[in-house]
């Protein structure tokens, strides 16, 4: 299966990482149906792919979503953010995350980045990106100045 032009198993040119095929369909069950409350990806190097580590039911929080990512490995991340508008009105939107912590090892760091933009065209559909290499870089008020 492919989306515009990217092949799912396959690894891209700058990585050598392909995308498991549940990635974008566990995507689009966020996006599209509200099914998750957060999606965290991790590379499998075993595999040479990104694949879907865990998901978050639709009542879980940001803290929850926060606890689940590791403390020293990097990971991306879709989390669905819901505020209140100005103007009193329930609003939703999605942050893609690239969570790579300053305390993990240098290879990880450098498989992330360079996935990252391939991973992004493979997903396409949030609204806000978030880099973070300190969990201060992507707290909850963060997501709140971006959403508004």
């Amino acid at each position: 299966m492919a989306v515009r032009g990217f092949s799912f198993r396959g690894p891209n040119s700058s990585s050598g990482m392909g995308v498991a095929e549940d990635c974008r369909p566990t995507f689009l069950e966020l996006q599209g149906k509200r099914a998750h409350r957060y999606i965290i990806f991790k590379i499998d190097e075993k595999k040479r792919e990104i694949v879907v580590e865990k998901t978050g039911e639709p009542t879980e929080d940001y803290e929850h979503f926060i606890a689940a990512l590791p403390e020293n490995d990097c990971r991306y991340a879709i989390f669905d953010f819901d505020f209140m508008s100005a103007d009193n009105v329930p609003k939703s939107k999605i942050f893609f995350i690239a969570w790579s912590p300053s305390t993990a090892r240098v290879r990880p760091r450098m498989l992330y980045a360079t996935s990252k933009e391939t991973f992004k065209r493979v997903l396409d559909g949030f609204h806000y990106e978030i880099q973070a290499t300190d969990p201060a870089e992507m707290d909850l008020e963060v997501l709140r100045e971006r959403a508004h």
